[in-house]
C-alpha cells in the first residue's frame, strides 16, 4: 500500500512540477521576445527584461530538476550498476539515493538561509527584494528532495528503459 501511494504521489507530482516549469519557460520566452521587440522595434528595452529572464530560467531549471531526476533524465553513467553483482548493485543504489537525498536537503537548507540573508538588498532591474527570486532555489531543492524521497532507493531509469 505504501509503495502504491508513493508511486501515485510521484505520478501526480512529476507532471505538476513539469507543467509549472513549462509555464515559467513560456513566461521567460515572452519576456525575452518583449525585450527584443522593445530593443529593436521600439528603440529601447527596459532593463527588467534581462533580469526577469535570468531569474525565470533559474526558477524553471530548479522546478524541473526533481521531476527530471525521477524520470532518469539527468546525465549519469550507470555502467557500474550493471557490472556489479546484484547485492552490491543494490547497495550502490541505496548509497546513491542517500547521497542525493542529503545533497538535495542540504541544498534546500543552505539556499533558504542565503535567500533570507539578502532580504535587505533589491534587484537592479525589477526593484524587488533579492529574496523573492532566490526563493526558487530552496523550493527547487525541496521539490528534488520530495521526488527523491518518493522514488526511493530503487535503481534509476536509464535511456534504454525509456525506449
Amino acid at each position: 500500500m505504501f509503495n502504491t501511494l508513493r508511486s501515485r504521489l510521484l505520478a501526480i507530482s512529476r507532471p505538476v512540477t513539469l507543467t509549472m516549469a513549462g509555464a515559467l519557460l513560456t513566461l521567460n520566452v515572452a519576456a525575452i521576445l518583449y525585450g527584443v521587440f522593445a530593443r529593436y522595434i521600439a528603440g529601447g528595452a527596459p532593463i527588467w527584461t534581462d533580469e526577469l529572464s535570468r531569474f525565470l530560467i533559474i526558477a524553471t531549471v530548479m522546478l524541473a530538476a526533481g521531476a527530471v531526476w525521477s524520470e532518469g533524465g539527468h546525465m549519469r553513467v550507470g555502467l557500474l550498476e550493471k557490472l556489479l553483482p546484484t547485492s552490491f548493485a543494490r547497495l550502490l543504489n541505496v548509497y546513491q539515493w542517500l547521497l542525493t537525498l542529503l545533497i538535495a536537503a542540504g541544498g534546500a537548507w543552505v539556499s533558504y538561509r542565503y535567500a533570507l540573508s539578502v532580504s535587505m538588498f533589491t534587484t537592479s532591474g525589477l526593484g524587488i527584494s533579492r529574496t523573492v527570486p532566490l526563493l526558487s532555489l530552496p523550493v527547487g531543492f525541496l521539490l528534488l528532495t520530495w521526488h527523491v524521497l518518493l522514488y526511493g532507493p530503487a535503481p534509476l531509469k536509464t535511456v534504454e528503459d525509456n525506449l
